[in-house]
């Protein structure tokens, strides 16, 4: 099975604070991975150490270890913050397309990337809001505000938004956190749909939602990965006992 990203001893802390201990673990390609575990206990911390998003926090550092996206040390100093960002895709929490038209917000990185020309947005525009299973709902209106959709229309449009710039890896940050049931389920059938061509690391507090929606579950607590293996393992036979009484309910 080919490797994403590879994660090897890496401690990460927020000043003074270690909020990552030792975390060792390799992402397949092409795959889902979900990240679960309790409030604070560093999931969304180690996924934004995958596109150094980290870096505009004041302090915010690895301490040890290291990240290569495929096989290329993401902390190099010489890195390209910009060229990792495009080809490590992110969708946050909270929806948040920009306050531009349905079109503009597809084409905004792109036109940053330096294409301008029209014929080639249109198209790039089309195919991603079609992998985003967006465009029949707003191939009509694209040069309408994108504050007009839904909140899970505009979700999809972020998704739409992060898969233009034809990343490899797709994380997401509790994607489905600010929407309801139907538009969760939509977005659900579509990371499905999405992992045949992106590597998806997505955040959840849904348990219900890693079971349906991954290959991999890593169960994280205070910092530490505890256990990191196929879904159905982690949750119908863990081998760790804090593994067990998180997916049961004991704890958290």
């Amino acid at each position: 099975m080919q490797t994403a990203i590879q994660i090897q001893n890496v401690s990460f802390a927020y000043g003074a604070k270690q909020v990552l201990h030792d975390v060792c673990m390799d992402i397949p390609a092409r795959q889902v991975t979900a990240y679960i575990g309790p409030s604070g206990c560093g999931k969304s911390t180690l996924l934004r150490c995958f596109n150094r998003i980290n870096d505009r926090i004041p302090g915010a550092h690895l301490t040890a270890g290291s990240i290569r996206v495929h096989d290329v040390d993401i902390n190099r100093t010489d890195i390209d913050l910009q060229e990792l960002r495009r080809r490590v895709g992110m969708v946050f929490q909270k929806y948040n397309p920009f306050a531009k038209s349905i079109y503009d917000n597809v084409a905004f990185s792109l036109r940053v990337a330096g294409k301008t020309k029209r014929s080639e947005l249109d198209d790039i525009v089309e195919d991603a809001l079609k992998n985003a299973a967006l465009w029949d709902e707003v191939k009509d209106r694209l040069h309408s505000s994108a504050f007009g959709l839904s909140g899970g229309q505009q979700q999809r449009l972020c998704i739409a938004r992060a898969i233009a710039n034809q990343p490899e890896i797709l994380l997401m940050d509790e994607p489905c956190a600010a929407l309801d049931p139907l538009a969760t389920l939509k977005i659900e059938e579509l990371i499905s749909e999405l992992k045949k061509q992106y590597t998806i690391i997505i955040v959840t507090h849904n348990m219900a939602q890693a079971t349906r929606c991954s290959d991999q579950t890593a169960f994280m607590y205070l910092g530490k990965l505890v256990e990191f293996g196929p879904t159905m393992q982690i949750f119908e036979n863990p081998k760790d006992p804090q593994t067990e009484a998180y997916v049961t309910g004991t704890f958290g």
